[in-house]
């Protein structure tokens, strides 16, 4: 079994523990402190059947063992507790507590203590047969173990022999019960500059933790109270623990050694040395939990009643916005809103986006994108059933939030902020989309940045929500095992058979219409596939057939890089690839001689988030275009990653990274893109080019493009193609051909439109799904008219055969 070991502190009674052991003050009973979802089970009705996820389990210390050390920072600590006015061997039972809980029990827990546990596990007692105990023990292990703990009221006389000896075998910070401070709080109304002060408030805005210049993280939050006065907060920390865990607007905050500034003509809060905060959930009767920045705080009845009190006041006024959490059920296009989700699958689309396959156990009304990855890159199931999938949302989570995106566990229960539902055509990397750019149609974006609140943030499984979640999930999941019964049932092997089996005559393909049209002026007559196959290679063919498959079906592995030199063809390097080259060479930081032609510099590149440093790198600039004014059309950039050229990228026309090497400035390795021109990349042909760094001449050039910086760099461009094996049947036969050469003619967009340009690509998956789909319910795919040259060419064995390649025709879009 896996154990999370728990930093665990007793504090002073009074005080109420963040982490999951909770000592109260004396006299009083653990019960007073008990979440209200959780209920109490009897000792004798514990077995391993039993559901003890919702339940607690009370009863007094009656046997408590010694410490035992497992390794460093993990003990393990068996006790036993029995239930009040009962019978010992019925009602005793083993507790085992195990890391940082176990040690701290030992040292501020005593016999005779009465205590409430929550979060355990049941096992079977492998002492029954010794101790004649209970035939089951408790285990208390993980971050859902908690423990509530009362003792007995001392003795009227603090000064008798008796108190004095229980005193001395206590820890220090327990035994001093009775210096429980009492916190004085400031409304917001009365807060003047230059204090530091307590305060209770309503949050009204909020922003979750993020990178700061220096090595902070910082949160900022705007709240109010009933003096009706908002005011701004700033909380700088290096550890994330140490600020607000704030979930939602309306959430109630207390924030203890805050200092006043004036800052722009209005009172704001700093925190300052022994800062601490605590916030709460703001629906009125709810259960009043806290959600505590430090180990340990003061929190009495008195504090409860501010609470209740803050979260009337705010429900009775119209201070709060109307809550942005809606589930997907009601998300409408263009709005922007929290969502409270799940976690089911996770992948990384390149360095600047990740994708979050998310679900609420809700039902979208909205066709939604579809991403698709490669298997092997998707961390999580790479497909669920049908019904599920058909509740699964994808989310693409951008620029500073990519780091906390790859943070996130599968399972783990979600809030992200300020997602904006965005209908029609969406911007994926690569040829990810399969959507059609339709007005219903939604793809949701986490943009980059910090504004109004965007951000993600993990729920605790204890959250209201999570538990509402919980429930809503759960009955989805008794309907879809009854939904993949029938699934089974419909996806028989005889009906794929059917949907295979090529037509038995050509009279509908006499009569449909086709979706393609051929250009080409070749006075030939119509052929069939087996006639075809039978006939003389060479020469130039038409056929009249559908589509029965096509390779690859992750369409962005159709794009590839072609020599027009030696007639090579490579597959177009993965950003992981790419950022590696690019790391390595800014690693490389020593002395560097620039070419005499060559102007340095430096370079802001501006950082990946509101808020985040900016670096400044070498840049080398052409002293030709420079003298005539060409600043920004040209420059050679050092020691970048992947991602700072890319966001670099759309101030400047051309972008060549450079590296040092022997102390001179070279080209990166032709792996890797030699040019950046906006959104497009352009490759070198590594066997066919020389590569040197040269000054480009652009005499007599109006615009300096991809050709004129190759030429001058000695680089073999690389072209840009789109490179498909399609597998096509008529009622004779089935015959495999690729479409390369007239691709481009075919899907009617450019190849390096395609690697860079989003409507590109979803066109050519619109054109994919429409030949491959039954249309408009004839139950029979789209015939296609086509022209196919026939040539022998050698295959990976040496042999010579037969190919065939569909040329002279394009794709056109069906009457309706």
């Amino acid at each position: 079994m896996e154990i999370s070991l728990l930093d665990v502190c007793f504090r002073p009674a009074g005080h109420v523990d963040v982490m999951p052991v909770h000592v109260l003050s004396e006299g009083a009973g653990p019960g007073a402190q008990v979440p209200a979802h959780l209920t109490r089970i009897p000792i004798s009705l514990i077995s391993t059947s039993t559901d003890c996820s919702k339940k607690t389990v009370k009863g007094k210390v009656v046997r408590k063992g010694r410490l035992v050390s497992l390794a460093d920072d993990n003990f393990i600590l068996k006790t036993v507790i029995q239930e009040e006015d009962s019978q010992p061997d019925a009602t005793s039972i083993n507790v085992v507590l195990l890391g940082a809980l176990a040690k701290d029990f030992s040292q501020a827990v005593n016999q005779g203590d009465v205590l409430v546990a929550a979060g355990f596990t049941v096992g079977k007692s492998p002492t029954v047969h010794k101790d004649k105990l209970h035939p089951f023990n408790l285990l208390l292990s993980g971050d859902s173990a908690c423990v509530y703990v009362s003792r007995p009221p001392p003795p009227p006389d603090p000064r008798s022999p008796l108190a004095t000896k229980r005193s001395s075998t206590l820890p220090a910070e327990v035994s001093r019960a009775t210096k429980a401070p009492k916190y004085t709080y400031v409304k917001l109304g009365d807060l003047k500059p230059g204090a530091v002060v307590n305060v209770y408030g309503v949050v009204v805005f909020f922003k979750q933790p993020f990178k700061s210049r220096g090595t902070d993280f910082c949160s900022t939050l705007k709240i109010t109270d009933p003096s009706n006065q908002k005011i701004c907060c700033t909380v700088f920390s290096e550890k994330l623990d140490n600020h607000p865990k704030i979930f939602q607007i309306g959430d109630i905050i207390r924030m203890h050694r805050v200092k006043t500034q004036f800052f722009n003509d209005s009172i704001t809060l700093v925190n300052t040395f022994g800062f601490s905060v605590v916030t709460f959930d703001g629906a009125v009767g709810g259960p009043v939990e806290p959600r505590a920045s430090s180990r340990s705080f003061y929190f009495d009845q008195e504090d409860h009643r501010t609470v209740e009190e803050l979260r009337s006041w705010a429900a009775s006024q119209a201070v709060l916005p109307s809550a942005p959490t809606i589930p997907l059920s009601a998300v409408q296009p263009k709005a922007y809103f929290d969502l409270t989700c799940q976690l089911l699958a996770r992948a990384d689309i390149d360095c600047t986006c990740t994708l979050l396959r998310v679900w609420d156990g809700t039902r979208c009304p909205h066709s939604l994108l579809k991403v698709i990855v490669e298997p092997g890159a998707i961390e999580g199931p790479s497909s669920f059933s049908a019904q599920k999938e058909s509740l699964i949302a994808n989310i693409l989570v951008y620029d500073n939030h990519v780091e906390s995106a790859k943070q996130l566990k599968l399972g783990d229960f979600l809030r992200i902020y300020n997602l904006r539902a965005i209908p029609g055509s969406s911007k994926v990397p690569g040829l990810t989309s399969s959507q059609s750019e339709e007005v219903n149609h939604l793809a949701f974006h986490l943009h980059g940045g910090t504004a109004y609140g965007r951000g993600i943030r993990v729920l605790p499984e204890n959250s209201p929500d999570v538990q509402q979640l919980k429930r809503t999930i759960e009955g989805f999941a008794e309907d879809d095992e009854l939904n993949d019964e029938l699934n089974d049932e419909l996806n028989d092997s005889a009906l794929l058979e059917i949907w295979s089996t090529p037509p038995e005559s050509l009279t509908d393909a006499g009569t449909a219409e086709s979706s393609t049209e051929r250009s080409c002026g070749h006075d030939v007559q119509p052929t069939t596939l087996s006639r075809l196959k039978r006939s003389d290679p060479g020469g130039v063919h038409h056929v009249r057939v559908q589509l029965r498959s096509y390779e690859p079906q992750r369409l962005h592995q159709a794009l590839k890089l072609y020599c027009s030199k030696c007639t090579s063809m490579q597959d177009v390097p993965d950003d992981e690839l790419v950022a590696g080259l690019f790391s390595e060479a800014s690693g490389d930081s020593g002395p560097c001689t620039p070419p005499a032609w060559a102007l340095s510099g430096r370079v802001n590149i501006p950082g990946g988030s509101s808020g985040s440093s900016k670096r400044a790198l070498s840049v080398h600039l052409s002293t030709q275009l420079m003298s005539e004014g060409k600043t920004k059309e040209l420059i050679f950039l050092m020691g970048s990653t992947l991602a700072e050229t890319c966001r670099l990228a759309s101030g400047y026309q051309n972008i060549v990274p450079v590296r040092s090497s022997g102390g001179q400035l070279t080209l990166l390795d032709l792996s890797a893109p030699f040019l950046f021109r906006g959104r497009k990349r352009y490759y070198g042909c590594r066997r066919c080019s020389q590569a040197a760094l040269r000054e480009p001449s652009a005499e007599g050039v109006e615009l300096i493009d991809e050709k004129i910086v190759a030429e001058a760099l000695g680089v073999q461009l690389l072209k840009f193609c789109l490179l498909m094996k399609l597998e096509l049947q008529d009622a004779t036969d089935t015959l495999e051909v690729f479409l390369w050469r007239d691709a481009e003619l075919f899907f009617s967009v450019s190849a390096e439109d395609a690697a860079a340009n989003q409507e590109a690509q979803d066109r050519i998956r619109q054109t994919m799904d429409s030949l491959s789909s039954p249309d408009g319910g004839t139950g029979e795919r789209p015939w296609l008219d086509l022209c196919l040259s026939a040539y022998r060419a050698a295959d990976d064995e040496g042999q010579n055969r037969t190919c065939y390649q569909i040329c002279h025709t394009a794709f056109t879009k069906l009457q309706t």
